[in-house]
């Protein structure tokens, strides 16, 4: 619970830009009101709840450590409801794990299929998930035109990928991998043989970053690769050419590190050490593909030491597992993800959640049966400091008598308004969950909505949207 001086400086905030709010044609008072009314519920009037009622889930766990939980996601698992229930409900960003490749998109020079990937960046939108992008270049899933190209021809065929990808999909991607895995394995440090490594030579690296920055200056570009978890010979390489960018001025804002992981390669002790020296950088680091092969307390003990080693980086802004069940990984044999083939949480997940500071006692899950409800994000009118969300909750099958959800934000992000809810908040503020005030009972199919006002602070991504649970 926050604390009554907590409480009153919630509301303090909240008081003190009533001024500002109403400049932007949104008033805050207490009470409620219709939400194209202009009128709002300050968060400040709310009553808060425990932080374990809003950190039951992977998403709003990392959430509360100012983290997002991802996932990569796979098109043709979409129509799976176990799959998309678990996805929903857990985690907060989504990867497409193979429909932005180079072949998935651009299989004929010139000719652009979006289909697949746009159906996962739709999904994550209407969820309010963060999308990372992966991957602009890399030397694997490439179309076998690409590799016949003159190297002037691969120049201009790489820029322009590049800019239709970006360009199709600006504003909606939180950070791209623009390269991936361009150092090889081993102790040399040397760039990997591709065509673009062979062709283009080694400023190919740095002229991919210079046209994704121009093609979308809002999403942050990554460079990610294997191997690369613990102080080696390949790290160092990377480590050296992050240096150099960082100094001259070239585009990079972040290195995501894959963490594949196994019995005979397991978390490297200095895994905390060489996140941390990257950061120190000036980049942010992610956690971008990882899986940890094995099962029970040996698997949950490596996932712990990732999630902690994350944690104690400021700058590592987030982490994704490389899928969401078992049976879909692919390395399925190792076991290596947080739900097994039937979906149930293993040892592993447990371990996360608790790292994270969740409670696997918190959060909630849709209501089984007919008496479901769904919740669907949009954004609303958006300024300099601010924007205006909107919730849909929509009843399932049967008709409902009351719903809730949690809509969660990034830090410094802050929540000061809200309307046709009954919000309370978890301990660290980022945890908003959302009861009704009146407009809980729906009839089957029918749906109502409920609306709030998010301070940017240096932060436009869009909120976390937790299941809806309906009774």
């Amino acid at each position: 619970m926050l604390s009554s001086t907590s409480s009153r400086a919630r509301r303090a905030l909240v008081l003190g830009l009533t001024g500002l709010l109403a400049a932007g044609g949104l008033a805050a008072t207490s009470g409620t009101a219709d939400a194209t009314s202009g009128t709002a519920t300050t968060s400040g009037t709310a009553a808060t709840s425990s932080a374990a009622d809003a950190a039951g889930t992977l998403g709003a766990a990392a959430a509360g450590k100012g983290r997002y939980f991802g996932t990569a996601v796979a098109v043709n698992h979409l129509g799976e409801a176990p799959y998309v229930s678990t996805l929903d409900t857990e985690f907060t960003a989504v990867t497409p794990e193979n429909e932005m490749k180079w072949d998935a998109v651009e299989p004929n020079r010139g000719s652009f299929n979006f289909s697949a990937a746009d159906q996962i960046v739709s999904h994550a939108q209407s969820r309010g998930m963060k999308v990372r992008g992966h991957t602009l270049v890399w030397h694997s899933q490439l179309p076998g035109w690409v590799g016949g190209l003159s190297a002037s021809d691969l120049r201009t065929a790489m820029n322009n990928h590049i800019n239709q990808v970006m360009a199709h999909y600006k504003g909606k991607i939180y950070s791209w991998d623009v390269v991936n895995e361009a150092y090889q394995d081993g102790s040399s440090g040397a760039r990997r043989s591709s065509p673009f490594q062979d062709k283009l030579g080694n400023g190919f690296i740095e002229e991919a970053f210079r046209t994704a920055r121009a093609a979308d200056p809002a999403a942050k570009l990554c460079y990610n690769d294997y191997n690369t978890d613990g102080v080696n010979a390949k790290s160092n390489a990377v480590y050296a050419m992050v240096k150099d960018f960082k100094a001259r001025g070239v585009p990079i804002d972040c290195v995501g590190f894959q963490s594949h992981f196994n019995s005979a390669s397991p978390v490297p002790a200095d895994y905390q050490a060489n996140l941390q020296r990257f950061a120190d950088l000036g980049v942010d680091v992610q956690i971008t593909e990882l899986d940890i092969e094995g099962s029970g307390s040996s698997q949950a003990a490596g996932y712990s030491n990732v999630v902690n080693a994350c944690l104690a980086v400021t700058r590592c802004t987030g982490i994704t597992v490389w899928g969401i069940t078992d049976k879909y990984s692919w390395r399925s044999s190792g076991t290596p993800l947080l739900f097994d083939s039937n979906y149930s949480k293993k040892p592993a997940y447990t371990a996360v959640l608790t790292a994270l500071g969740g409670s696997s006692g918190g959060g909630g899950t849709p209501t089984p049966g007919g008496a479901g409800c769904t919740a669907t994000y949009s954004k609303q009118e958006e300024w300099s400091d601010r924007f205006n969300g909107k919730v849909t909750i929509t009843a399932g099958s049967s008709p409902i008598t009351s719903w809730s959800t949690t809509v969660t934000v990034t830090p410094p992000q802050k929540t000061v308004a809200t309307w046709n809810g009954s919000p309370t908040w978890d301990s660290s503020g980022n945890v908003m969950t959302m009861r009704p005030n009146g407009n809980g009972s729906l009839a089957a199919g029918a749906s109502t909505s409920f609306g709030f006002t998010v301070m940017k602070n240096g932060n436009a991504s869009a909120p976390a949207i937790g299941p809806c649970t309906a009774s």
